[in-house]
Protein backbone atom coordinates (compact mmCIF):
# COMPACT_ATOMS: atom_id res chain seq x y z
CA UNK A 1 0.00 0.00 0.00
CA UNK A 2 1.48 3.22 -0.52
CA UNK A 3 1.78 6.29 1.66
CA UNK A 4 -1.10 8.23 -0.32
CA UNK A 5 -3.15 5.46 -0.48
CA UNK A 6 -3.19 4.90 3.35
CA UNK A 7 -3.45 8.12 4.58
CA UNK A 8 -6.97 8.45 2.08
CA UNK A 9 -7.95 5.20 3.39
CA UNK A 10 -7.43 6.49 7.23
CA UNK A 11 -7.47 9.94 6.61
CA UNK A 12 -10.98 10.24 8.42
CA UNK A 13 -9.76 8.38 11.76
CA UNK A 14 -9.18 10.78 14.81
CA UNK A 15 -5.51 11.20 15.07
CA UNK A 16 -4.84 9.92 18.93
CA UNK A 17 -2.72 11.55 21.52
CA UNK A 18 -2.63 14.93 19.56
CA UNK A 19 -4.19 18.11 21.18
CA UNK A 20 -5.59 21.10 19.49
CA UNK A 21 -5.78 23.42 22.60
CA UNK A 22 -6.33 27.80 20.91
CA UNK A 23 -5.42 30.58 22.81
CA UNK A 24 -8.96 30.86 24.00
CA UNK A 25 -8.83 27.85 25.84
CA UNK A 26 -6.12 28.37 28.40
CA UNK A 27 -7.45 29.19 31.59
CA UNK A 28 -5.62 31.43 34.16
CA UNK A 29 -4.72 29.59 37.25
CA UNK A 30 -5.49 26.41 35.90
CA UNK A 31 -3.03 23.68 37.58
CA UNK A 32 -2.18 20.61 36.15
CA UNK A 33 -0.28 17.23 37.92
CA UNK A 34 1.58 14.95 36.29
CA UNK A 35 2.26 10.94 37.18
CA UNK A 36 5.23 10.44 38.78
CA UNK A 37 8.57 9.09 37.68
CA UNK A 38 11.55 7.40 39.35
CA UNK A 39 14.97 8.49 37.81
CA UNK A 40 17.02 5.28 37.84
CA UNK A 41 21.18 5.17 37.71
CA UNK A 42 21.24 3.99 34.51
CA UNK A 43 19.14 6.56 32.90
CA UNK A 44 20.99 9.35 34.93
CA UNK A 45 24.11 7.68 33.36
CA UNK A 46 23.39 7.29 30.16
CA UNK A 47 21.67 11.18 30.15
CA UNK A 48 25.18 12.19 31.01
CA UNK A 49 27.17 10.51 28.79
CA UNK A 50 24.30 11.91 25.83
CA UNK A 51 25.61 15.26 27.05
CA UNK A 52 29.01 14.83 28.23
CA UNK A 53 28.39 15.57 31.47
CA UNK A 54 31.30 13.86 33.87
CA UNK A 55 30.90 16.20 36.74
CA UNK A 56 32.08 14.41 39.56
CA UNK A 57 28.84 14.92 41.11
CA UNK A 58 26.61 13.00 38.58
CA UNK A 59 29.17 10.45 38.07
CA UNK A 60 31.61 9.92 40.45
CA UNK A 61 29.90 7.47 43.69
CA UNK A 62 33.66 7.46 45.69
CA UNK A 63 33.84 11.21 45.27
CA UNK A 64 30.33 12.01 46.25
CA UNK A 65 30.35 9.34 49.23
CA UNK A 66 33.68 10.74 50.32
CA UNK A 67 34.45 14.17 49.25
CA UNK A 68 30.45 15.48 48.30
CA UNK A 69 28.42 17.49 50.76
CA UNK A 70 25.15 15.44 49.86
CA UNK A 71 27.16 11.65 50.31
CA UNK A 72 25.49 10.53 47.24
CA UNK A 73 25.36 11.10 43.28
CA UNK A 74 22.72 13.85 41.95
CA UNK A 75 20.69 13.74 38.89
CA UNK A 76 22.05 16.29 36.46
CA UNK A 77 19.75 19.39 36.57
CA UNK A 78 19.17 19.43 32.84
CA UNK A 79 17.94 16.04 33.28
CA UNK A 80 15.35 16.83 36.04
CA UNK A 81 14.43 19.80 33.92
CA UNK A 82 13.88 17.76 30.71
CA UNK A 83 11.81 15.15 32.40
CA UNK A 84 10.03 17.38 34.72
CA UNK A 85 8.42 19.28 31.58
CA UNK A 86 8.70 15.67 29.55
CA UNK A 87 5.87 14.81 32.18
CA UNK A 88 3.71 17.48 31.15
CA UNK A 89 4.57 17.47 27.69
CA UNK A 90 1.79 17.45 24.77
CA UNK A 91 0.86 17.29 21.35
CA UNK A 92 -1.08 20.45 20.74
CA UNK A 93 -0.67 21.09 17.16
CA UNK A 94 -1.96 24.87 17.81
CA UNK A 95 1.19 25.90 20.62
CA UNK A 96 5.03 26.85 19.88
CA UNK A 97 7.57 27.14 22.18
CA UNK A 98 9.13 31.01 22.62
CA UNK A 99 11.41 29.37 25.49
CA UNK A 100 12.18 29.30 28.97
CA UNK A 101 12.69 32.10 31.67
CA UNK A 102 13.31 31.56 35.44
CA UNK A 103 14.31 28.22 35.56
CA UNK A 104 16.07 27.44 39.21
CA UNK A 105 17.24 24.49 40.93
CA UNK A 106 15.78 24.48 44.24
CA UNK A 107 16.52 21.81 45.80
CA UNK A 108 19.02 18.43 44.67
CA UNK A 109 17.47 15.70 43.23
CA UNK A 110 18.90 11.98 43.80
CA UNK A 111 19.28 8.64 41.53
CA UNK A 112 15.87 6.75 43.01
CA UNK A 113 14.02 9.94 43.77
CA UNK A 114 11.02 10.06 42.02
CA UNK A 115 9.29 12.87 40.38
CA UNK A 116 6.39 15.21 39.25
CA UNK A 117 5.68 18.09 37.41
CA UNK A 118 2.64 20.52 38.37
CA UNK A 119 2.19 22.87 35.39
CA UNK A 120 0.08 26.70 35.85
CA UNK A 121 -1.10 28.48 33.81
CA UNK A 122 0.17 32.18 34.40
CA UNK A 123 -0.95 34.39 32.24
CA UNK A 124 -1.79 35.13 28.14
CA UNK A 125 -1.18 38.12 25.97
CA UNK A 126 -1.84 38.49 22.67
CA UNK A 127 1.47 38.51 20.81
CA UNK A 128 1.09 38.20 16.44
CA UNK A 129 -1.76 38.45 13.57
CA UNK A 130 -1.77 34.81 14.46
CA UNK A 131 -0.67 33.61 18.14
CA UNK A 132 -0.86 34.61 21.71
CA UNK A 133 1.81 34.45 24.24
CA UNK A 134 0.61 32.36 26.92
CA UNK A 135 3.33 32.18 29.99
CA UNK A 136 2.97 28.99 32.44
CA UNK A 137 4.90 27.63 35.41
CA UNK A 138 6.09 24.12 35.71
CA UNK A 139 7.21 23.02 39.67
CA UNK A 140 9.15 19.77 39.24
CA UNK A 141 8.70 17.94 42.99
CA UNK A 142 10.68 15.35 44.48
CA UNK A 143 9.58 12.33 46.87
CA UNK A 144 6.49 13.37 48.86
CA UNK A 145 6.05 17.22 47.44
CA UNK A 146 9.55 18.92 48.13
CA UNK A 147 9.99 21.44 45.43
CA UNK A 148 13.03 20.71 43.41
CA UNK A 149 13.06 22.74 40.27
CA UNK A 150 11.05 25.89 38.75
CA UNK A 151 10.66 27.11 35.23
CA UNK A 152 8.59 29.49 33.34
CA UNK A 153 7.35 28.60 29.65
CA UNK A 154 7.00 30.94 27.11
CA UNK A 155 4.71 29.53 24.30
CA UNK A 156 2.89 30.92 21.18
CA UNK A 157 -0.58 29.48 20.43
CA UNK A 158 -2.64 30.23 17.93
CA UNK A 159 -5.71 32.47 18.05
CA UNK A 160 -9.41 31.05 17.39
CA UNK A 161 -10.58 34.15 15.75
CA UNK A 162 -7.77 36.36 15.41
CA UNK A 163 -9.60 39.52 14.43
CA UNK A 164 -10.51 39.78 18.34
CA UNK A 165 -6.54 40.24 19.09
CA UNK A 166 -4.75 43.31 18.12
CA UNK A 167 -0.79 42.29 17.83
CA UNK A 168 1.82 43.74 20.01
CA UNK A 169 4.04 46.57 18.00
Amino acid sequence: MSEQSYYNEHGDAKLYNVETWLYEDFEIGEKRRSIRRTISEGEAMLFNSLVLDNHPYVADDIFTSEEGIFGKRLVAGAMVFSYGLGLMANNNVNTFSYGYDKLRFIKPVFIGDTIYTVRTNLEKRPKYEEMGLVKVSYQVYKNKGELALYAEHLQTVKYRNPENFTPEK
